[in-house]
């Protein structure tokens, strides 16, 4: 009788043993899966890139609408019309021809335009006005694990979710914690960060806004 009560007690600690064990085993586990998270979830931050610098500037392939009133003059009329900046950076425009325009500010175009057709004495006080309908020359590009990589046009308060949208999502490789985006500075410099767009997605930061010539690069996810 004895012995028996010997052997049930020796079961008993063995299982209170086990039992133990497998808690501290599950609290290890827990504690580091706790780690792991808190390393991969830290605090989400913004990319560490100079705000993207405006350009209104027209390039190659950008259209604009130049209008033309004033007194007439030697059967000029008011004219309205819609340009696009030719290959060679000019328009060619009612009387004066093809007039340079790349590189030149809207309303520097005004200024050129409304001097040749009063040195040509098409008009003697036009008023031009010039409104850009779109910047075609200015681009983003995005390479990587994207179903359509490409470079894209740059449309006013693009971000980087909506190039990401344009290149039709992201590829079932792709590691969209770890976006790669290049981009020029005012000295010419190269300024590159990443960002995890999960942390655009869920809204703990903003929408990173793009600058022409950026270079977005998303990576292939190592797992």
């Amino acid at each position: 009788m004895a012995r028996g009560a010997r052997v049930a007690a020796m079961t008993l600690e063995r299982g209170r043993s086990v039992v133990l064990r497998a808690s501290l085993l599950m609290l290890v586990a827990l504690l580091f899966g706790a780690f792991v998270l808190g390393c991969n979830n830290g605090p989400a931050r913004p990319p560490n890139l100079p705000k993207p610098i405006n350009f209104t500037t027209l390039g190659i392939g950008d259209v604009l609408e130049i209008r033309i009133v004033g007194a007439r003059f030697g059967g000029a009329k008011d004219l309205p019309s819609e340009y696009k900046v030719a290959p060679d950076g000019t328009v060619n425009l009612p009387f004066i021809g093809a007039t340079t325009i790349v590189d030149l500010e809207p309303n520097e175009i005004e200024g050129v335009v409304r001097q040749k057709l009063i040195d040509g004495d098409f008009y003697t006080n036009p008023q031009v006005s010039v409104v850009v309908r779109g910047y075609f020359s200015k681009r983003v590009s995005i390479i990587g694990q994207v179903k359509k990589p490409d470079s894209y046009p740059l449309e006013s308060g693009m971000g980087l979710a909506k190039l990401i949208s344009l290149a039709g999502g992201f590829t079932d490789i792709a590691d969209d914690g770890n976006i790669i985006i290049q981009r020029k500075t005012k000295d010419g410099k190269v300024a590159v960060d990443a960002v995890d767009f999960d942390d655009i997605r869920d809204g703990r930061i903003g929408d990173v806004l793009l600058q022409a010539g950026d270079y977005v690069e998303v990576k292939k996810s190592p797992i």
